[in-house]
């Protein structure tokens, strides 16, 4: 009889633990999935704002902005340049500008 219980005490000694590193670990892989989907959702704003300010543009001065500062300067538009690197390619005053939003990894 006692070896019964003190296999099944050493079972629970050994499975409580495995449990809590599990469940850490399920929290951790949780919680950078959210970041990971949180810097996505902000590259597809800064990307929604750059759109939405040349069209903007092109409906009060008929015409798209020559380049990214003069957004940054006529429409307050604000870029994080340490975060995010923007590629904005004009070209023609006529066309909307190819733009594109990467991330800056360290």
């Amino acid at each position: 009889m006692r070896k019964k219980r003190t296999i099944g005490s050493l079972l629970r000694a050994l499975l409580l633990p495995c449990v809590v590193i599990a469940v850490l670990l399920f929290f951790a892989v949780a919680l950078n999935s959210l970041e990971a989907g949180r810097e996505s959702e902000e590259m597809a704003q800064l990307e929604d704002v750059l759109r939405r300010s040349c069209v903007a543009c092109y409906a009060a001065e008929g015409t798209y902005p020559s380049d990214l500062e003069y957004l940054k300067n006529h429409y307050g538009v604000h870029v994080d340049e340490e975060k995010y690197t923007v590629y904005y390619n004009l070209f023609a005053q006529n066309l909307m500008p190819d733009i594109t939003v990467l991330e800056n990894k360290p």
